[in-house]
């Protein structure tokens, strides 16, 4: 199951340093397998990820696909990451889409 998880760059670089995305990080999941059920998932992830910002930042999804959407997960179930391209103001109305990394540019993300 694919599961969406709301965060920053900093909330990224944590992950990474533990090695895995701990059960207590909220997520998002697609109410099917469609592709606007994803989409909406992702916006939804990505709405409480700009919640997370206290200052311009970066806001980050993580995309992963697991078994339990309740349970921890260890970075190698990572899909691929979307992540705001440069920082952005959370107290903006209008917010540019998130781009799309891979995995192995994450290292790149959390520089």
């Amino acid at each position: 199951m694919r599961v969406y998880v709301p965060t920053t760059v900093a909330g990224l670089a944590a992950y990474v340093r533990s090695g895995s995305v701990p059960s207590t990080a909220e997520r998002f999941v697609p109410v099917d397998d469609s592709e606007e059920a994803e989409y909406e998932a992702l916006a939804e992830a990505a709405e409480v990820a700009t919640g997370l910002l206290e200052e311009d930042g970066r806001r980050v999804v993580i995309v992963a696909d697991v078994e339990d959407e309740d349970a921890a997960f260890p970075l190698s179930q990572v899909e691929a990451v979307h992540a705001d391209t440069e920082d952005v103001d959370p107290g903006e109305d209008d917010l540019p889409d998130l781009g799309w990394f891979a995995t192995q540019e994450i290292p790149d993300l959390i520089g």
